[in-house]
């Protein structure tokens, strides 16, 4: 059973929820991470899973969709690549039980939980949802650099799949360990960088 800590929801509504970021540490004390790099590659091969990878080597962004080959995994190097495994409360018990620690917010608004698998240097890139989220570090670590509000006004880059911010600007930084999570309200842009060989990341989503 998960219980989230440090952790005052009174306080979380009233002042920060649709209203601003909010780092907790600790928030999962000890967490078991029940997904392991290698049964998201499985998942990510499945035909009924959906899937991405973003491969940034060289700031050259690339986007692939799944279904995937198991092959492929291993010609995607050591550096700057990112899984994206979406849904996975559909399929992995373990990991739908994690909704029981956020049900002071309204079932409905719940959307899935995704995971980000990530080596060195993986990340999406710098953008913003519109959308609630909880990011929450499963395995390894991850630098998170927090920005400004942005809209569909604000730049982005040349790109014909991925809507990267062209204008960046960092806020906040911290790294992210395991059980430690993060709350973003939609439009806050935010840059999540993986900072070890085993980054798992949790994002728990609402619809807008």
């Amino acid at each position: 059973m998960y219980t989230l800590n440090n952790f005052n929801v009174k306080t979380f509504l009233s002042q920060y929820w649709q209203k601003k970021p909010l780092l907790i540490r600790d928030a999962f004390p000890d967490f078991d991470n029940p997904l392991t790099p290698e049964e998201l590659a499985g998942l990510a091969c499945e035909e009924s899973v959906e899937s991405r990878i973003i491969n940034s080597t060289n700031d050259q962004w690339q986007l692939s969709h799944g279904p995937f080959e198991a092959s492929q995994f291993s010609k995607l190097g050591e550096k700057s690549w990112t899984l994206l495994v979406q849904s996975l409360d559909h399929w992995v018990p373990e990991i739908a039980s994690l909704l029981n620690a956020f049900r002071f917010i309204p079932n409905w608004r719940i959307d899935d939980i995704m995971a980000s698998f990530a080596v060195p240097g993986g990340s999406v890139g710098p953008h913003y949802d519109n959308y609630d989220v909880f990011l929450l570090q499963g395995s390894g670590t991850r630098q998170w650099r927090v920005g400004g509000n942005y809209n569909s006004s604000s730049p982005t880059l040349d790109h014909p799949d991925l809507k990267l911010l062209a204008d960046f600007d960092t806020t906040y930084e911290w790294e992210l360990h395991p059980g430690d999570m993060l709350y973003l309200p939609p439009q806050i842009g935010h840059w999540g960088i993986a900072t070890s060989n085993d980054c798992i990341t949790y994002s728990i989503g609402y619809r807008a």
